[in-house]
């Protein structure tokens, strides 16, 4: 009979013990299981907006406690994903054309695009008087090996980049000197390595506070290419995502605009 009883005191002693750790798992799985977790939205950005994006990103994260995953390429080939199902919630293109063929072929929520940027571009080297003031000097001197623009088949700056030579009659007399990044961020990659003497790059790439190399640039004039709006618009698959919903009305807010103008791009146009 002691023996038995002793048994019994030793079980007790046990599922004391173990109590903490059975009350600290249930906590876990009421906590997992709560509407109140933390949510998640897929974002896919045109490479020239990934650094500002993540600003945005991480201010979003600190007041919601939703999670913002975000993937960057070139607007063409994020498209091109897009179209063949990769499981983006929203895009942040560097054009309006790509988001408004995504409404037209039913893959983007209807009257949700708008206006969050205006891109400009900027032939820069981080060298020292490399590029001069006006920039068309430098250019027609043709004083440089390599020249650097975005792909114009695939990144809206690289278009811009072939506008701008069209409009000053070079286009074809560089052709021979240009290498071509596969969006803007390899370009500018190769500019900053010195793997290309200069090249045309995004004007938010060469004030972002990561650049060190300021250099010098020519800020081409606008009338020099098309406007460079860039659309955002929430994708079909985050229909039922109020996460996304919410990252899409935190993009039209204060921060993110003070955060757009800090990388000198002009200003958006809200959404409905």
């Amino acid at each position: 009979m002691q023996s038995f009883q002793l048994e019994i005191q030793v079980i007790n002693k046990r599922l004391k013990a173990c109590r903490p750790t059975f009350f600290f798992l249930v906590a876990l799985i009421l906590i997992w299981n709560s509407p109140s977790y933390a949510g998640e939205v897929q974002v896919a950005v045109a490479s020239n907006f990934l650094n500002p994006l993540r600003e945005i990103a991480r201010s979003f994260q600190k007041e919601t406690g939703d999670r913002v995953q975000i993937i960057s390429g070139s607007t063409g080939k994020l498209f091109a994903q897009i179209v063949h199902g990769a499981p983006f919630e929203i895009f942040l293109a560097a054009d309006q054309t790509r988001p408004a063929l995504l409404l037209k072929r039913g893959l983007a929520v209807k009257d949700s695009a708008f206006t969050y940027a205006q891109g400009k571009i900027a032939l820069w080297s981080p060298k020292q008087g490399k590029v001069s003031e006006d920039g068309i000097s430098t250019l027609k001197a043709k004083r440089f090996k390599h020249l650097a623009i975005a792909n114009p088949k695939t990144a809206p700056y690289g278009s811009a980049a072939r506008q701008t030579l069209q409009k000053l009659g070079l286009w074809d007399s560089l052709r021979q000197r240009l290498v071509q990044g596969e969006n803007i961020s390899q370009t500018f990659q190769f500019v900053s390595s010195e793997n290309a003497d200069l090249g045309f790059v995004a004007l938010s790439q060469i004030l972002d506070p990561k650049n060190k190399m300021k250099g010098s640039r020519w800020l081409v004039p606008e009338t020099y290419y098309k406007p460079i709006n860039q659309d955002a618009v929430i994708l079909k698959k985050a229909k039922n995502n109020s996460t996304a919903k919410a990252f899409w009305k935190y993009m039209q807010g204060g921060f993110p605009t003070d955060v757009i103008n800090r990388y000198g791009y002009g200003p958006g146009l809200p959404g409905d």
